[in-house]
């Protein structure tokens, strides 16, 4: 077993091809395979699962950034490599669609605002994965694409809605129809990813704008999101009572008391997410 520590705690990683960090409130997650391209092993996807749950409980962690390691890639998809040792047979397809499927339920389920820091190469799996983040940021050399119909492989249901909700039935079809590579000028215009930066300065920017998000009150951003995220969902499956509970909880909370009390005394709030 790895051991990644950061503020005292341990976690118990299978690799240190994924890597976690914590500083000023910010969940740094590393895929950490460049000479693949950062392509995700079976350990990366069981690690991922890991880092996550820890951050979604460390009340230190206002929000979470994914980044590749190098320059490269951000995410190049699935370690293609090791399938012929890890997915060959029926029983070790079934383990590991397991082991991805909960790194996926977590990058779903996280409640805290997440960013995709993206450089290079966001492929297939990877472009997925960047698809679960709340925010993307990219380089303008990033390339951007899905090309399971060159494969020849179904792609999951739920991944095929948020592209959609993201770029519009139209520019999804051309997506996964075409299986083409998209530069970053084009998925800005299309949605796919919010800001492009140099890369000289994509992670000073990602870093403020997370650092920006840590400041503000926690539960009125965890409301907002988990009220957006239901906005996405067919009427008849949105659960609108937890939602009211999320935000009659802000007006209860000790961070609104602190938020009017820094406007009257005209200073920074200090919020606690409690």
């Amino acid at each position: 077993m790895k051991q990644a520590q950061y503020r005292g705690s341990n976690l118990e990683l299978e690799t240190d091809k994924i890597l976690a960090e914590i500083d000023s409130g910010i969940g740094w997650v590393t895929f950490n395979n460049p000479e693949r391209r950062n392509a995700i092993s079976l350990e990366m996807w069981d690690g991922l699962a890991v880092i996550l749950e820890s951050f979604q409980s460390d009340e230190d962690v206002r929000v979470v950034v994914l980044k590749g390691a190098g320059e490269k890639a951000f995410v190049s998809g699935a370690d293609i490599s090791e399938f012929d040792t890890k997915r060959s047979t029926a029983v070790q397809k079934d383990t590991y669609g397991k082991t991805m499927s909960a790194a996926n339920r977590w990058l779903a389920r996280i409640d805290k605002p997440m960013i995709a820091m993206i450089q290079g190469y966001c492929i297939g799996g990877g472009l997925a994965t960047a698809l679960s983040a709340d925010i993307r940021f990219a380089t303008p050399d990033s390339t951007f694409g899905i090309p399971a119909a060159k494969l020849g492989l179904g792609y999951e249901y739920e991944g095929l809605v948020r592209l959609s909700q993201l770029v519009g039935p139209a520019n999804a079809k051309d997506i996964m129809f075409s299986a083409r590579f998209m530069n970053a000028d084009e998925a800005l215009s299309m949605g796919l990813i919010n800001k492009i930066y140099a890369y000289s300065d994509l992670e000073k920017e990602v870093r403020n704008y997370a650092k920006l998000i840590a400041g503000n009150a926690p539960l009125t951003i965890r409301a907002a999101k988990a009220a957006i995220n239901e906005s996405q969902k067919d009427p008849e499956q949105r659960d609108l009572s937890i939602i009211r509970q999320m935000i009659d909880a802000c007006f209860d909370s000790e961070d609104y008391k602190e938020g009017r009390l820094a406007f009257r005394e005209k200073r920074k709030p200090v919020f606690r997410g409690e």
